[in-house]
């Protein structure tokens, strides 16, 4: 059960969160702060900061959520008029980040405590960065030419066959440096010079303009992989290796962890028939008790899977959640890490693992918890 603020002694966290108001998000972690006691987080608004009238209140305890699913934060943060639009990631990185730059400055002049680092936001929202951080942390990830800072940049579809071959991925996964929610994907195949195809959910227009939808197609000529890769690439692009996943239940796998304050604490289990598994692109929630018993009757080992979540989370220490996208190799036996999310705690009525801690909360209700418990660690180190 998540601490209530009347079973602890000392006043209890006030929290402020920047989102977007009347955001689902936002509505599902008012309500885990209500359930423990607390008074109703004070909702900031993105726009607010984007307009430089952010401010904060001394003590305040503040979350950072998406600013996604507002339109006119997304004119201000991509510079497009519709949202549906694939360009403009490298702008709405930059924007982004000078904007949680803004959010830590305005929470530390007032004396407010953030949950979110902004170099640790930087990172996660640069896959090549964050790549090469969980490299660097001997966190497994698929092999990738475009890791690091240092790396050469991608300018178009040549260079992506270059890189490939050069590193024999006759199959790799092609996507945005600062893309999310599979925005940009392209799950490439090659066989031989020509023969190419695609599976992604970018839509191109006839003057050539790319458009995200929620049906995943294939691209089944070079020439057509070759005009969306080089209308993404201005934006920046990452590349890596296609890892053969397992399946369930005849598709492919794989799971989505949360960890909080350093502990896996939910799992949820994406399958599809496309090698895309998120759940808006058609993909579907697993069985998570098969997958336990599939990694046990392989020889596997669930808990050194999830500890592969935790220290891939370990490696942003001053951000209380991420969200971990886990890999399954075929057979179930061993697992890689293929992305850390900032905001991938979106898992509404999904309850805590068993020995988690987390039993019984949903992922908002964890964090709360989390924090919680955090204050009053703090009181009794400084309680005389």
């Amino acid at each position: 059960m998540s601490p209530s603020a009347s079973s602890t002694a000392g006043p209890a966290p006030r929290f402020a969160v920047v989102g977007v108001p009347g955001n689902r998000r936002v509505a599902l972690f008012q309500d885990a702060v209500r359930a423990a006691g607390l008074p109703a987080a004070r909702v900031v608004s993105w726009l607010d900061v984007l307009r430089g009238e952010a401010a904060f209140r001394p003590g305040e305890t503040v979350r950072m959520e998406s600013p996604g699913e507002d339109a006119e934060v997304e004119r201000l943060l991509r510079a497009v008029g519709d949202p549906t639009r694939v360009e403009g990631t490298a702008l709405w990185y930059a924007r982004f980040t000078k904007a949680v730059r803004a959010v830590a400055r305005a929470a530390a002049a007032s004396g407010a405590a953030l949950l979110d680092d902004p170099g640790d936001v930087a990172v996660l929202f640069d896959k090549r960065l964050c790549h090469a951080v969980l490299d660097d942390a001997g966190v497994r990830v698929p092999a990738s030419p475009t890791s690091g800072a240092a790396a050469p940049e991608v300018r178009d579809w040549a260079d992506v066959r270059e890189r490939m071959t050069a590193h024999n991925m006759p199959r790799a996964f092609v996507k945005l440096a600062h893309g999310s929610s599979a925005s940009g994907v392209l799950a490439v195949e090659t066989a031989g010079p020509g023969r190419v195809r695609a599976t992604t959910s970018v839509e191109r227009d006839t003057a050539g303009r790319l458009f995200n939808s929620l049906r995943v197609r294939r691209c089944t000529t070079e020439r057509e992989v070759a005009a969306i890769v080089d209308a993404l690439a201005p934006d920046g692009l990452h590349i890596e290796r296609w890892l053969p996943k397992a399946t369930q239940c005849g598709r492919a796998a794989d799971l989505r962890v949360v960890v909080v304050a350093g502990r896996a604490t939910h799992a949820v289990v994406r399958t599809s028939h496309s090698p895309m598994t998120n759940l808006h692109l058609g993909g579907t929630r697993g069985d998570l008790d098969d997958v336990r018993a599939a990694v046990e009757a392989a020889g596997g080992n669930w808990t050194e899977a999830l500890a592969l979540c935790e220290r891939a989370a370990a490696c942003f220490p001053d951000t209380l959640c991420v969200g971990v996208d886990l890999l399954p190799a075929t057979g179930w036996r061993r697992f890689a890490v293929g992305e850390v999310n900032a905001f991938g705690d979106l898992l509404p009525r999904l309850t805590g693992l068993p020995g988690s801690g987390a039993e019984g909360q949903d992922t908002y209700a964890a964090q709360v918890a989390a924090v919680l418990n955090r204050a009053r660690n703090h009181r009794a180190t400084v309680t005389p």
